[in-house]
């Protein structure tokens, strides 16, 4: 594993997945990018933009970016990873729904899981 695979020093990019934000979508889950921070959607989302996003960036190491939840997956060995701390915030914020955003998921959302 390279170095570049986490940088403990880059903080999340927002609370919510990126790409569902910009594109008025929803989530289950969200993950976070051990690299650069980038916040996506699980893979159990309709859209998995974190996968996406670990297949188009190169960066195949995220964190789950849900409360109370501290482990790292490596996409590469489809393995749990071990990683360092990283800069906070470590979650969404708990006031935030699962699924989420407020106001965006559909009352039929667990049809549309992967």
């Amino acid at each position: 594993m390279s170095d570049e695979a986490i940088d403990p020093s880059v903080p999340p990019s927002g609370e919510g997945c990126a790409e569902c934000l910009t594109l008025d979508g929803w989530w289950f889950h969200l993950r976070r990018c051990a690299a650069c921070g980038h916040i996506g959607c699980c893979d159990s989302s309709p859209s998995q933009h974190a996968s996406k996003h670990a297949s188009t960036s190169g960066h195949p190491i995220i964190r789950s970016f849900e409360p109370g939840e501290e482990w790292f997956w490596d996409y590469t060995t489809e393995d749990f990873y071990a990683g360092p701390p990283l800069a906070a915030p470590e979650c969404h914020p708990k006031d935030q729904p699962v699924p989420g955003p407020r106001g965006k998921v559909p009352l039929d959302w667990q049809r549309h899981l992967h």
